[in-house]
Order: C-alpha cells, then structure tokens, then sequence
C-alpha cells in the first residue's frame, strides 16, 4: 500500500487538476485519474476517478464486491466521477459500470488502468507503480548532455511476442528477455532498441497497435515493475530504449475506448472523422481538450515512469489528413485535406515534451511529403525529433528487386534521395511492415541464386549504413532469414546452424560497429557538409561513390558502391588529399559470406585528376559489393 502524505492525497481530488483536465493543459493526468492506493483520515484504499461526461451513473465493479455496484460521485460539471473504496488494495479486478443515457447499462476497463488482465480477458487490475529502484541516473544524465543528433543510432526494431518463443508457443518474460535480448543487442552493436507496442491490446494479430488500455503495461510478458527492470538494464548496458506508439487511433473492442460513457468520447462526433475504414478503428478527436490531456499526459507516462529514451509515434500521416483512409471525408474550414486540429495538438505535445524532457525523442512514423515535420514548432514545422524516410526504404527496395541487368536503367532510384535527404531529419528504415504480408524476407526479396541474394543483402546494408541519416533494422534481417516474419512464431534461430547465416549475422555485428566507430557515418546527418558526391552518374555500371565526412577534415570514408554482380578492375575514385588509405570494408570477403579470399590492404594515390580531385585512387570493385576505405597516412591536413 503507498501511504501518501495529507497533501498528496488532495491532489487527487482538486478542482484545478479537473480544470486543467477539462482545457487540455493537464500533461500528467495519470497521477489523479484512474485507481490509485491512498490514505484518507487513516483509512486505506483505492481512489478511482473516471471521465464519462454523457454518463448517467457509474459505479466501480470488481472482484471486491462480486461484480456489483459501488456508486460514483460526479465532480460538478467537469464529467469526472470518482469513488473512495475503503479496505480494497493491489491487486484487485475491476471495471466500470456505466449507465449511458437511454438507461442502458454496460462494461469498460479504465482508461488509466495501470495494468489489465491477460487476455481474452478484459479487466482492469488496481496497480501501484511507486518504489521501484532505478539504477540508471549515470544514464540519465548522460543521455541529457549527449547530442542525439551527432551521435550513432541504430536501432533494434523488435516484437517481443516473435523475437523468441519457448517450445509450447508461450511468450517470453520481460526477466527472460533481460536474460537473453538484451546480450545480444548489446553484443551485435545496436544503440538502441524499439518496441513495437507495449500497451494492453485484445489481439495478437495486431502487433501492439490496436490498443485498449494506454497506460497498461500488457500482460503477455509480465508486470509493469518487469518492463521497468528491463529498460533499467538497457540503461546499464549503454542501450536506449523507445517505444513505439499510437495517438492516432484505438481499438474497437466494447471493453475499450469506443462510445466510452455510450456516446462520443474520446473519438469524433462525425463518424466521417472517427472511423478508420480501412484499418477497423476509430480516431482519437485531437481538438478534444480532454483527449489532448488523455494523450499528452500518456506520452508523459512512459517517460515519467519507465524512463523510455523516446516515442515512435505511429500512423502519423493518418493524423494530419481528413483524406488518409478510404472513406468519405469532409475539407477543413479553408477547403484544404489537412487535419487542423491533430496538427496543433502534434505541435503541442512535441513542445511539451521537448520542455519537459529534453533528452527524449520524439519520431514520426509520416509517409507522404508533408513539410516541415522535422522542423521547431516556433519555426512552423510539427516539432518532431526525427521522420521515417519511407521513400527511401520504398526506392531501395524496388532498386534491389530488380534483376540487376536492368538496375542501369532505374540509377535514379539510388541516387533520387540526395535531393531532398536534408529537409528533414531522417531515420533509415527497414521495418516490420516490409518482411510481412506477402512481402518476403529481406534476403528472399533479392534476385538470383542464395549466393546473390545474400551479396545483394550485404550490398544493401552496407549502402544503408554509410548513406545519411540514423538506422532501424526489424529482428531477423541480420539474420538473413528466408521467410518472412510470422509473429505467430519465433525468428528462425535455427538457420544459424548454417555457415552463410552465421557468416551474415557476423557481418551485420562487423557493420553495427563499423558505424558506431567511425564519426563521418553519424556525426553530420543533417546538411550535405557531411557527404560528398564524386560519381552519381555511372548508371551504365551501375557505380555510386561518395565520401562520407565528420567534422574533422581527417575523419571521412570513401565509398565504392558496385550494384551488379560484375567485377569492375578499374575504377577510378578521386580523393581529397594525398597519401595512402586503407580498406576499411569489403562486403565480399569469405568472411561476411562472399568469394575474396584477402582484402586489398593499401592504396597510394596518383596525380590523376578524377571526380574534380587532384589526387586519386584505382580499386577494384567486386561483383554486388560495396568497398570502404579510410585514410591511412596522407597530407595536407592534420
């Protein structure tokens, strides 16, 4: 039982904290909604305050009083109802009763349950969430020094419910995955690791992201206190952890946030607003003041309570425009298909969040080209941190579909994103949503026999990794698994037991750490000081080189990107200073899976002008390869 002092116990039950409530401006309404353990007068209990505005009556139904009926009180007009249970505790199952106003009387979990029952059941479970001990303040403080924009993200995309799986199809623990997911993030170089979503959802099939009970950790893996020790150990072991989730829309199911108090509450009025046609759902009113209160303060949650280094926001495209889905809409106020309303709320809850904790990230999951997501509120854009660069991961894929006969006459597709690659701050992604649905794995998406499509897969990874911008890469593509991602099951671990996978799956690690110890792959992502083009145009064959730069003149790589399976003997890359450099990376040694038995250690430059440089070199560049090399001793620069 938390005892809490006189005056935090008021704090449940004031007028201003329904005031802030009622006008938006609520961002840590957790504290006061929902069930809490307190003590009033020297009596212990749990204090429940609900919001159903339309409601009639609404009593509290559990296990501690046989499913019947323990009445609420209104709180005046503010639509708040809120009940003192005397002698109940942790632990306890329950709903809330609710009259609507045709005197139909039906069954919700709470909003602001802390934790749920494992479904197919549906209740709410009384949780404290107080008096776990943190162990990650060095992290902490670091991470609120660290510039994340200069700094190396890749990360780990992971559904926990497929990641592993024990032999009779249970779910791992978030202990177990303590045990076992974090070494091995830590041990292939990941920076960071996301979660698909955490919260409490009613269906395995929807990933996390129809959900039910936002401020409940779901139970498939254990209690809240479990998912806290797991982000403490990340922390211990230099490992950021974000979230991924969904302000967008909710599940449908009668036990969650649909119709809550038996008419519009969390959602639009206007079924052509509400309903998400195409995915089952309904959308959240973002002009609701009390939603912006229920959202702001739930993305204030996880960071607040489970230290989470940063959002995944979901779906956003599906926020901005009245036209996203398939069904009718309505224009705004100026004739136009922008959602007004979700993007001021977008605006005020990335400036929130910004104020309340800087260090967090905030990265938006935005497919189309709205402008200026990226971008500071105070300067016009939505104030994320980063955007997805879905026309990236689109472009790359089509590109390395291609028989590579053809790819000559589609170069555009590898070279089209330097064009616009700095208006936003981007995150590279190869996610869930492409290894699923029919879609293949990553390596079944390559053409040829396993041994180009594993070539093509090294190829594509290399490119992905020195190309501009942070990293995501879904379990299973380092890999290199055959089939596409079933999250019915666990990964194909056992294709480790094969050399190619094994050799794969060392390649990935060599990369992972590539990137982590090279500056120039990481520290200027955001404008093109940090990138150099010196060949865009060889489309013939098929060539791409570049240089990557940090913000010491000394600290580049110069890249040499071939994307047929066609050896080329001579090609010539300029340089910017005279020396000799050395071979940081060849996909296609024996050791990553390909056929070169020894590397070219060393290069000396020629005085032969080529891409507008003084100085260069001649390399050869194998078949499906991407060739890296790094400055050994040169001059002109110390």
């Amino acid at each position: 039982m938390a005892k809490l002092k006189d005056d935090k116990t008021k704090v449940l039950n004031t007028d201003f904290n329904h005031f802030l409530f009622n006008t938006g401006e609520h961002i840590r309404s957790y504290e006061f909604m929902g069930a809490h353990l307190i003590e009033i007068e020297g009596k212990t209990g749990v204090q429940f305050t609900v919001w159903a505005p339309h409601a009639l009556n609404v009593w509290v139904s559990g296990d501690f009083n046989e499913w019947g009926s323990f009445e609420m009180f209104p709180q005046g007009t503010t639509g708040i109802w809120t009940a003192f249970v005397e002698g109940i505790g942790e632990g306890i199952v329950y709903k809330y009763k609710i009259k609507r106003y045709d005197g139909v009387i039906f069954l919700k979990s709470d909003p602001y349950a802390f934790y749920s029952e494992l479904r197919p059941h549906t209740a709410s479970i009384v949780k404290n969430l107080e008096g776990f001990k943190w162990a990650d303040g060095t992290w902490r403080g670091k991470s609120k020094r660290k510039d994340t924009f200069t700094a190396p993200m890749n990360i780990y995309e992971v559904h926990l419910g497929s990641w592993k799986k024990h032999w009779d199809g249970g779910f791992f623990t978030f202990e177990e995955y303590i045990n076992e997911l974090i070494p091995y993030v830590k041990d292939m170089g990941y920076t960071h690791i996301e979660l698909l979503p955490v919260m409490e959802h009613p269906l395995d099939d929807s990933w996390g992201y129809q959900i039910t009970g936002y401020y409940s950790v779901t139970s498939r893996f254990g209690e809240p206190e479990e998912l806290m020790a797991f982000i403490n150990e990340c922390h211990k072991q230099d490992i950021a952890v974000i979230l991924d989730w969904v302000p967008a829309h909710f599940c449908r199911d009668s036990h969650g946030l649909m119709l809550f108090d038996g008419s519009p509450t969390f959602e639009y009025e206007d079924p052509d607003k509400a309903n998400n046609i195409r995915w089952g759902t309904t959308h959240f009113d973002f002009g609701k003041p009390q939603v912006q209160s229920f959202l702001i303060s739930n993305a204030m949650f996880w960071m607040d309570m489970f230290h989470v280094d940063g959002l995944r926001v979901d779906a956003v495209s599906s926020m901005l425009y009245l036209d996203y889905d398939d069904g009718p809409w309505k224009p705004n106020i100026y004739g136009g298909n922008t959602n007004l309303e979700a993007v001021e709320f977008i605006k005020k809850m990335n400036t929130i969040i910004r104020r309340e904790h800087p260090e967090a990230l905030m990265i938006a999951e935005e497919s189309t080209a709205f402008p200026l997501i990226t971008h500071d509120v105070e300067k016009g854009g939505l104030g994320f941190h980063y955007k997805w660069n879905m026309g990236w991961m689109n472009d790359m894929l089509k590109y390395f579909e291609l028989d590579p006969l053809y790819r000559r006459k589609h170069h555009n597709l590898i070279t089209f994103s330097f064009m616009y690659v700095f208006n936003e701050r981007y995150i590279l992604p190869m996610s869930h949503d492409e290894v699923v649905h029919g879609k293949n794995s990553l390596v079944n998406k390559m053409p040829g026999d396993e041994k180009m499509k594993f070539q093509g897969l090294r190829t594509l990874m290399a490119y992905m990794m020195c190309h501009p911008g942070k990293k995501v890469n879904f379990m299973g593509n380092e890999l290199a698994q055959w089939m596409e991602w079933r999250f019915r099951e666990g990964l194909e671990w056992i294709s480790l037991k094969h050399e190619s996978h094994q050799k794969h799956q060392n390649y990935i690690r060599v990369l992972n750490n590539m990137y982590k110890d090279y500056k120039c792959l990481s520290e200027i992502d955001t404008s093109y000081e940090g990138i150099e083009i010196l060949d865009a145009d060889n489309k013939d064959e098929s060539l791409f080189t570049f240089i990557r730069k940090g913000k010491n003149p000394r600290d580049f790589l110069v890249i040499i990107c071939n994307f047929t399976p066609v050896q080329r003997d001579h090609v010539k890359v300029g340089v910017p200073f005279e020396g000799i450099y050395e071979e940081a990376l060849n996909t296609e040694l024996k050791e990553y899976g390909g056929s070169w038995d020894y590397s070219e250690k060393m290069f000396t430059t020629r005085e032969e002008k080529v891409n507008n440089k003084d100085h260069s070199l001649e390399v050869i560049a194998p078949g499906m390869s991407v060739v890296i090399l790094k400055p050994k001793r040169i001059k002109g620069v110390k």
